[in-house]
């Protein structure tokens, strides 16, 4: 008589994720970066490790990795390898695309930051209005770019986005699904345009 096989347990629900912790980047220089970091933005270096193995992965590869406290408690954090290297960016995407964002109370605060860091010598972009926050754009010295931003909509504005949110990926979706389809059959040969542009004052129209 065959064994009757129990059906798979159900999964564990999601862990709920509280917060960012931390995101790594790789550091020319570590003091270079601290100066940065700590002096300039105000940020406090928070913690070290050092090694000589990589924990996850057991390989060699010498390494100080240093962490940047925000006000909630997360971290940006960056490994200097000991070879005065940067991360060098990726060929195929443009410099605006791969950034991270901090939030400030106000406008004003950014206005404050950006004469702070013009004051560094910083090449500082913006103020500029995405309608739901506003943000000033820079890179630090291993070439990772920033955005400061203040958020304009409020909670409710959110709430209100976050119910078209899924519609409009799906339909984006199904659209690349198409456009897939005309690029294999020699069809299309320009990337996907959205279905609709939310920023229509920087087209050019």
């Amino acid at each position: 008589m065959a064994a009757v096989l129990k059906p798979p347990s159900p999964l564990p629900a999601p862990a709920p994720i509280r917060q960012l912790h931390h995101y790594a980047y790789r550091a020319r220089d570590a003091e270079e970066t601290r100066q940065f970091y700590e002096d300039i933005l105000g940020l406090p270096l928070y913690h070290i490790i050092q090694s000589d193995h990589v924990p996850s992965t057991g390989e060699y590869c010498p390494y100080t990795h240093f962490f940047f406290r925000l006000q909630d408690g997360s971290f940006i954090a960056f490994f200097d390898l000991g070879d005065d290297q940067a991360c060098e960016p990726s060929p195929n995407t443009p410099q605006w695309v791969n950034h991270i964002s901090f939030r400030v109370d106000s406008v004003q605060a950014l206005e404050d930051m950006k004469a702070r860091l013009q004051a560094h010598g910083v090449e500082v972009l913006g103020v500029t209005d995405h309608h739901i926050f506003h943000s000033i754009y820079f890179f630090d010295p291993n070439g990772v770019r920033l955005e400061l931003t203040a958020q304009q909509a409020d909670e409710f504005q959110m709430l209100q986005e976050s119910k078209t949110a899924h519609a409009r990926l799906a339909e984006w979706t199904a659209r690349k699904d198409q456009w897939r389809r005309d690029r294999a059959a020699g069809r299309a040969t320009a990337p996907l345009k959205p279905q609709r542009n939310d920023r229509p004052e920087f087209s050019g129209s």
